[in-house]
Parts: C-alpha cells; sequence; structure tokens
C-alpha cells in the first residue's frame, strides 16, 4: 500500500482546532511537540493511542483521510506494529522537546536530538516526489518505501531537520507563563513573542498583572 505523506512544516499555523490539538507552534515538529502538554497543571498526552497519532497527521495536513483510513486499516491488521509506532513516535517528541526547550544554548540537546533525527530517516526508506493538488497548488510529498509505519514521522523529522540547518533554533520559545508547556516559533519582527497565543496565556498574564495592581497597597 502507498501512502503519501506531506510535510506542511512551512505553513502559518492557527489556533487549536476541535481535534484538541494545538496549532501555535508555526512548524509541524513544535506542534508535535505540543501534543504532549499541561492543562490545569496536569500533564496531557494527546497521543493517547496510534488513532489520535494519526488523527494529529490528518490535522497538520501530512496524511489526508483516504491516506489516514488506510493507515487505520493497517493498524487493525497489524496491531503491534501500530503500538510500536507509536512508542518511537512518543520517544522522538521527547528528544524534539529538548531540542525546542534547549537547542538554543545546549549542544548536548542539539547532538541529542541530531542523533534521533538521523535513527528516524535511516530505518524509514522515502521517496520524494512533488505532486499537483484537485485546487491548483504543488507540494512535495514522501513516498513510503517498505515499511509504512516507520515513514510516518519522516515529515515532522524533516520540519525538525530544517529547524537546524536554518539556524531557525533562536527563535524557539517556551510560551512565558510557567504553568505552559507549549513551544513555538517567535517569528515576529522584534523577536518578543511571550505567549503561544494571546487568547489564553497572554490574557491571563495580563489579567494576573490587573489584579496585582488592584491588590497592591496605595503609597
Amino acid at each position: 500500500m502507498e501512502v503519501l505523506l506531506s510535510p506542511a512544516g512551512r505553513e502559518t499555523h492557527e489556533a487549536p482546532r476541535a481535534t484538541g490539538f494545538s496549532r501555535v507552534g508555526e512548524r509541524l515538529w513544535l506542534d508535535f511537540v505540543n501534543t504532549d502538554e499541561a492543562r490545569r497543571g496536569q500533564r496531557v498526552d494527546l497521543l493517547r493511542d496510534f488513532d489520535a497519532l494519526v488523527a494529529f497527521l490528518v490535522d497538520t495536513a501530512v496524511l489526508d483521510d483516504e491516506r489516514a483510513s488506510g493507515m487505520r486499516r493497517r493498524a487493525h491488521q497489524q496491531p503491534a506494529g501500530a503500538t510500536a509506532t507509536l512508542v518511537d513516535a512518543r520517544r522522538t517528541r521527547a528528544a524534539l522537546r529538548q531540542l525546542a526547550e534547549r537547542g538554543a544554548q545546549s549542544e548536548r540537546a542539539r547532538l541529542d536530538a541530531l542523533a534521533e533525527i538521523n535513527r528516524v530517516l535511516g530505518r524509514s526508506a522515502v521517496t520524494r516526489r512533488v505532486d499537483l493538488q484537485e485546487d491548483g497548488r504543488f507540494v512535495r510529498t514522501f513516498v513510503p518505501v517498505g515499511d509504512a509505519f516507520a515513514a510516518l514521522l519522516i515529515p515532522v523529522i524533516e520540519s525538525a531537520a530544517d529547524a537546524l540547518i536554518d539556524g531557525e533554533l533562536a527563535r524557539v520559545r517556551r510560551c512565558g507563563d510557567p504553568r505552559c508547556t507549549r513551544v513555538f516559533l517567535d517569528d515576529t519582527r522584534n523577536g518578543r513573542r511571550r505567549w503561544c497565543e494571546m487568547s489564553t496565556c497572554g490574557n491571563r498574564a495580563k489579567a494576573a498583572r490587573w489584579r496585582e495592581r488592584q491588590d497592591a497597597p496605595e503609597g
């Protein structure tokens, strides 16, 4: 079965959708890292099962609905392969989390992430091609050769590799709210973006500052 994967790593991402996945990272690999987040002080793993992994790849335009259905059928036929793929995806995500949070300062974080990137690339043979979409757009796609499970993360890994190659790590931020674990690429001109989303974490910070001013003793 042929499965085509599009990288979708250079798109401008939108606010979270009904799926619950955050689309604030501005890069595919950062949105992937954000599938492991904190809500109300509790860790939430949005990749709770293989189907959730496929749902993330659909939500980020890595898989279309038809090919996602094919991967779900394959998972039903080969549950051990699907489980191993999910475990591997979480391992990769942990390495990319370290790259996002510490990569700009830590050579060790960069080298560990590089080793993980090359590990995934080394076990996931693909060919690259350019396809014409129905809407007239051209997109780069990845066609797995052999194990389709192993190739699912190739677009995510390519996105992280681009961050290393293009020197983007200095612009990767963790949200300024200490309760939030989301990371994002700060592509603002002045490089001073602090919040993953102004409508959530930014507004909470503004409200907290307002309360502090109200509670401050008059002098």
